[in-house]
């Protein structure tokens, strides 16, 4: 699995996060724990919505 923001292996590191996408609920988010912690920004790759 691969980090929607920084494009890192998530099971590199030790901790992720896994969730759909909250405007359209079709695109699962994954963020691993540096760009969680540091707020780095996503992008839905369906709908287009930014968010941390």
């Amino acid at each position: 699995m691969i980090c929607t923001s920084c494009g890192t292996n998530v099971f590199a590191k030790k901790n992720f996060v896994r969730f759909n996408c909250p405007k359209c609920n079709k695109v699962e988010i994954i963020r691993c724990s540096t760009c969680k912690n540091l707020g780095t920004k996503y992008i839905c790759s369906d709908c287009g919505f930014e968010g941390p």
